[in-house]
């Protein structure tokens, strides 16, 4: 006599559903604005220093973007299959 996770579940997968739909172009928006900031920051420095300093804030940005928006379509791809697993992994209820 298993559990039957079907009412916890599907809420959360729902809500999930709903989070990565309204994250994707969220972040996507805020990368390319951000990189933009730095970018023009970048381009107005004239000590080295500066220049430098600003070409690694960018260089962090863009690695950090892309590591969220890569996470972001990972989990909005892998929910499904965590959700069939969940399904085969678990027992139906017996009366």
């Amino acid at each position: 006599m298993g559990p039957n996770l079907d009412a916890v579940v599907n809420p959360i997968v729902g809500l999930l559903e709903t989070i990565f739909g309204v994250a994707i172009p969220i972040v996507g928006a805020i990368g390319a604005i951000f990189c933009i900031v730095l970018g023009v920051k970048f381009a107005k420095a004239e000590e080295p220093q500066e220049r430098e300093k600003a070409k690694t804030g960018l260089k962090n940005a863009i690695i950090g973007f892309v590591l969220i928006f890569v996470l972001v379509v990972v989990l909005r791809l892998g929910t499904p299959i965590m959700v069939d697993w969940l399904a085969a992994n678990t027992p139906a209820p017996t009366s």
